[in-house]
C-alpha cells in the first residue's frame, strides 16, 4: 500500500487530474453551451476539449492509437462548423458526426488503430464509450483515485470535505423549501442576494458537463476495452444458404427492375393508365421506401460476408459474384430513386427532407463502390474506415453547398406556373437562406414580399449572445439591418399573408 511518503500512484494522480479537467470543462460547458442556437460556444468548448485531452495524454504518457492527431482534428473542425452555417439540420448532422468522432477519439485513445477497425468493432466502440462517459466519473470517484494516498491531516481540509459533501443537500432541501414556502425563498435571497433557482440550474448544468467530460476522459485514458472478437475463421452457416438467400433476393430486385424499366421508358401515360396516379404523384410515393430498401441492403451483405467467411476460395467467389449481381441490380433501384427525387422536385420544389434524402443516397452510392473495392476483393479491414470518412466528405460537400441558400435558388428557378413560390416555408430556414431571398426579392410578388419582409424585419432585428455567434446569422442580421427601411416601405395588401 502507497504511504504518505512515496505519495499517491500514477493512476490517482491521473484521475484527480481528469476530475479537475471534468471540473473545469463543466463550467465552460455551463457557461457556454446554455446559449442557444450554438455557435461559438461549441467551438470553443471542442477546443478546449481536445486541448485537455491532449495535455492528458503528454504530460502522463499515454500512448493513443496513430489516428489520434487526425481525429481531434476532426472533432475541432466540426465545432468550427457549428460558426459557419445556421441550417438546423445540418447542424443535427454536425452533432452526430461530433458524436462519432468522439467515439472513434476515445477508442484511439485506447491504442486502437481506427483504420482497420470491423463495422462491429466501431458499434461496439460507440455503445462502450456511450456507457462509460455517463458512468465513468462514478468510476473514478469509487474506484480508480486511491483516496487513501492523498495527505492526511489539517483541520481546514476535513472541514472543506464536509461543506463538499453538504453542498448537494443544502441545494436540493434549499430549493424543496423555497418551492413550498415564498416567505422561506424571499429569506434566502435576501439573506445570500441569489436567486437560488438560477444556482440549482447552473448547479447541474455543471455537473452534467463535468461528469460527462470526466467520464469521456476517465474511459479513453484509464479504460481498457474489452477483447471482444468479432471474426472468426470458421465459417457459421455455409455458402448454400447464405447463396440461396442471395439468390431470391437478387431474384426480387431483377423483378423491380424491370417493372421500373418499363414505367420510365413508358413515361407518364402509362404510370397514370396502370396505378392511377400522376408521375409526380408516383415519384413521391416510392422515394422514401427505395432509400430504405438500399440502405437495408448493407447490412445484408455485410452479414452474408461474414457467414461464409473461412468458406473455400470457390465458395468465396461464388458469393462474391452473387453479391456482385445484387450490386449492379441496386445501382438501378438507386438511379430509379434519384430518377423519382428529381420529378417529385419538379413537381413539389426542393426542401431539407429531399435535399438531405438526396445526399444520403449519394452517400450509399459511394459506400457500396466501396464495398465492391474492398469487402468483396477480400480487404473487409479496410471498409468500415472509409465508410466513416465517406460519412464526413458527404457533410463537408453539404457546408460548401449551403443548402438553405440552395433550396431558396432551386425553387426559385422554377417555373411559377408549375407550383408557386413558397414564402412561408423558405423564412422559416436558416440564415443561410437570407441573401438569397433578398436577392430574389424584386422577383417576388406582392403579398410574399410582404410576407418576407415582416419576417424577416422580426427575426433577424435584434442582436444575439456572443456565446451563439455564427458567420451565418452575423451576416444575415447585418444584410437585413442595411435593407431595413426598403423592408419596412413594402406596401401590403389587406389579403397579405401574416
Amino acid at each position: 500500500m502507497t504511504n504518505a511518503t512515496t505519495g499517491p500512484t500514477s493512476r490517482t494522480r491521473m484521475g484527480l487530474e481528469i476530475l479537475a479537467t471534468g471540473l473545469v470543462l463543466g463550467v465552460l460547458g455551463d457557461g457556454l453551451l446554455r446559449a442557444m442556437p450554438w455557435g461559438l460556444n461549441v467551438t470553443l468548448c471542442a477546443v478546449a476539449l481536445t486541448a485537455a485531452a491532449t495535455l492528458l495524454v503528454r504530460r502522463h504518457g499515454v500512448t493513443p492509437g496513430p489516428d489520434a492527431p487526425w481525429i481531434g482534428l476532426t472533432v475541432v473542425l466540426l465545432g468550427t462548423a457549428f460558426m459557419r452555417r445556421d441550417s438546423e439540420a445540418l447542424a443535427q448532422f454536425n452533432v452526430i458526426a461530433m458524436i462519432i468522432a468522439l467515439a472513434l477519439g476515445a477508442a484511439s485513445l485506447q491504442g486502437e488503430r481506427i483504420a482497420t477497425m470491423r463495422p462491429f468493432d466501431q458499434l461496439r466502440a460507440g455503445f462502450t464509450t456511450a456507457f462509460g462517459t455517463l458512468t465513468g466519473s462514478l468510476v473514478l470517484v469509487a474506484h480508480d483515485v486511491q483516496w487513501h494516498e492523498l495527505p492526511r491531516g489539517g483541520r481546514v481540509r476535513r472541514v472543506a470535505l464536509g461543506v463538499l459533501l453538504a453542498a448537494p443537500f443544502l441545494v436540493l432541501f434549499g430549493a424543496l423549501f423555497s418551492s413550498a414556502d415564498t416567505v422561506f425563498a424571499n429569506v434566502l435571497q435576501n439573506l445570500f442576494a441569489f436567486d437560488l433557482e438560477s444556482v440549482v440550474s447552473h448547479g447541474l448544468q455543471i455537473a452534467f458537463w463535468g461528469a460527462v467530460t470526466a467520464g469521456y476522459l476517465r474511459w479513453g485514458m484509464l479504460a481498457r476495452p474489452a477483447a471482444w472478437t468479432f471474426v472468426d475463421a470458421t465459417p457459421k452457416v455455409g455458402i448454400v444458404p447464405v447463396a440461396t438467400a442471395l439468390g431470391l433476393i437478387n431474384l426480387l430486385f431483377l423483378v423491380f427492375v424491370i417493372v421500373q424499366l418499363r414505367y420510365f421508358f413508358g413515361g407518364a401515360a402509362l404510370v397514370e393508365e396502370t396505378t392511377g396516379l400522376t408521375y409526380a404523384e408516383y415519384a413521391r410515393r416510392g422515394f422514401f421506401e427505395l432509400v430504405t430498401a438500399s440502405a437495408l441492403v448493407l447490412p445484408v451483405l455485410h452479414g452474408a460476408d461474414h457467414l461464409v467467411r473461412g468458406e473455400t476460395p470457390e465458395h468465396l467467389r461464388t458469393f462474391r459474384r452473387l453479391a456482385g449481381i445484387l450490386l449492379v441490380l441496386l445501382t438501378v433501384v438507386m438511379a430509379s430513386a434519384l430518377g423519382r427525387m428529381r420529378l417529385y422536385v419538379g413537381a413539389y420544389g426542393l426542401s431539407e427532407d429531399r435535399l438531405y434524402a438526396t445526399a444520403f443516397m449519394v452517400y450509399l452510392l459511394g459506400v457500396f463502390a466501396w464495398f465492391a473495392w474492398t469487402v468483396l476483393r477480400g480487404l473487409p479491414k479496410h471498409f468500415a474506415f472509409g465508410a466513416v470518412i465517406q460519412g464526413f466528405v458527404v457533410l463537408a460537400g453539404l457546408h460548401v453547398l449551403n443548402p438553405d441558400a440552395f433550396i431558396i435558388r432551386t425553387n426559385l428557378n422554377r417555373p411559377a406556373a408549375e407550383r408557386p413560390f413558397d414564402a412561408k416555408y423558405a423564412v422559416s430556414l436558416g440564415a443561410d437562406a437570407v441573401p438569397a431571398l433578398l436577392d430574389a426579392f424584386p422577383r417576388l410578388g406582392a403579398d410574399d414580399r410582404c410576407f418576407v419582409a415582416k419576417r424577416l424585419l422580426t427575426r433577424w432585428k435584434t442582436d444575439a449572445d456572443w456565446r451563439t455567434w455564427n458567420w451565418s446569422r452575423s451576416r444575415a442580421r447585418r444584410l437585413v439591418a442595411e435593407r431595413a427601411d426598403a423592408l419596412r416601405t413594402v406596401t401590403c395588401s389587406s389579403t397579405s399573408s401574416e
